[in-house]
């Protein structure tokens, strides 16, 4: 068993979680290219570069969907993983690793058939029309068959990370994120398959990673290997594995109804710029996306670290974890905000440069990404609990940003005087406010006194 990377609970805390958060944040930030290249070539295709990028927005709350069961099974198996290393229990860690990859392969084919089988009626409720479903139905259609692909690649790669291979999670990233960047202009501009060929390019690029992720960990070089033939079902397991998933699964399934109830009410506020609307939050959806996925990095990054050292019982590393990534989360997304105020058309026109998106996507942008940095304290705290095995506490705050706050406001604002479409995007500046400082706060309140014990 390899040992190099397996021991958070010396040197420095700093250096251990930088280790691991800095090759998860740049894969964050590459994957980016997986997740938002498709919008801004489909977005640049002549004629009907507009509707096809609205087309595909469509598709985002069920890619969101999909990826949530990486959360619940991945991320939610992972910190079991580490505090089961850091006890001293690699049986358990490995029989966790097993159990949560037989879940996400189940889930994810479950998940796709259910998708492709009722994807018209499914696109139609999310907000499409005549005009923009048939480039959601060419993309989707041939993206559900890379779902086992996206389990294997996204959820699995939780457990390279867990084991200290920070590089190797990121490699994960970087193989797919370059090849669906060279095979997009190949699919949709040379050989002119459009949207479909996109989706076409997505699905290649999520196999060879999902090869990559399942090699390494089935491979000697892994602290703890897969071993398919291990596996088996544990109905005590899957309650914990679930039970700390659920915060992240959750979080995840609603951002996806959110862009559901967002897109939905823009379309009937809008009007006739309803189709536009959508198309502007799709923009918007993919700048977040940017945005939150360095701090997704190192929130993840810090989880291991926190996980080992508290099965490990040493409670001040824990609190210098907390620390560390709740002050370079706030300053980043502080950062953020002021390039998105001062360059706004900028970000609009990575995807379309078409006049009228960018007339009425800059107050929109202005208005949703109004103290983005407060969203940071809502992931820094989700992170502690997940990562101290709080479920009961990850779950409830998962809940009230997106559920309790941002859906009731999405319907309710635009009625308000005369809010109209602002009152969809005014939603998510309240929901940063409001969660990030119950989140963290309860955090701080709750863990604290647990943390203030002897080390061991």
């Amino acid at each position: 068993m390899n040992t190099k990377s397996a021991d958070f609970g010396v040197g420095s805390v700093r250096r251990n979680i930088l280790r691991i958060a800095l090759p998860m944040t740049l894969a964050q930030l590459i994957n980016v290219l997986y997740n938002v290249v498709d919008r801004i070539y489909i977005g640049h295709i002549q004629g009907v570069g507009t509707t096809a990028l609205t087309g595909v927005g469509l598709c985002l709350p069920i890619i969101t969907i999909i990826s949530a069961f990486t959360q619940l099974f991945g991320a939610g198996g992972a910190p079991l993983f580490s505090m089961a290393r850091g006890a001293g229990k690699g049986r358990r860690a490995e029989r966790i690793m097993g159990l949560s990859f037989a879940l996400l392969l189940l889930s994810g084919l479950i998940v796709s058939v259910l998708c492709y089988l009722f994807r018209r009626d499914i696109l139609f409720l999310f907000g499409a029309s005549e005009d923009t479903y048939p480039y959601a139905e060419d993309y989707i259609s041939v993206y559900l068959l890379g779902t086992l692909f996206v389990m294997t690649s996204l959820g699995m790669n939780f457990f390279v990370n867990a084991q200290g291979f920070g590089v190797m999670g990121m490699l994960t990233v970087l193989i797919g994120a370059v090849l669906n960047l060279l095979l997009d202009p190949l699919f949709i501009f040379v050989l002119e398959l459009g949207v479909q060929g996109a989706a076409i390019a997505t699905v290649i690029s999520q196999g060879v990673s999902a090869v990559w992720v399942f090699c390494f960990l089935t491979s000697r070089r892994a602290v703890i290997p897969l071993s398919v033939r291990r596996i088996a079902f544990d109905g005590r397991l899957l309650g914990e594995i679930c039970a700390l998933g659920l915060s992240g699964f959750i979080m995840a399934v609603t951002n996806g109804s959110v862009q559901i109830i967002c897109n939905a009410t823009l379309k009937r506020v809008g009007g006739d710029m309803g189709d536009l609307y959508v198309g502007v939050m799709t923009v918007i959806n993919s700048v977040r996306e940017i945005i939150t996925l360095p701090v997704q990095g190192l929130t993840g990054g810090a989880q291991p670290v926190m996980s080992f050292n508290y099965g490990a019982k040493k409670s001040g590393r824990v609190l210098e974890c907390i620390r560390f990534m709740t002050v370079v989360c706030v300053i980043f997304t502080s950062v953020a905000w002021l390039v998105l105020f001062l360059f706004p058309q900028a970000f609009i026109r990575l995807f379309n440069d078409s006049p009228e998106l960018v007339t009425y996507g800059v107050p929109a942008l202005h208005i949703y990404f109004f103290g983005i940095f407060m969203m940071a304290l809502q992931f820094a705290g989700q992170s502690t609990f997940v990562a101290l095995g709080k479920s009961k506490q990850a779950v409830f705050f998962s809940l009230l940003r997106k559920a309790f706050i941002v859906i009731p406001l999405t319907l309710l604002l635009p009625s308000v005087g005369s809010l109209g479409v602002n009152g969809v995007f005014m939603a998510e500046p309240v929901s940063n406010f409001v969660g990030g400082i119950a989140c963290f706060t309860a955090m701080a309140l709750t863990v604290r006194k647990e943390l203030a014990a002897p080390e061991a």
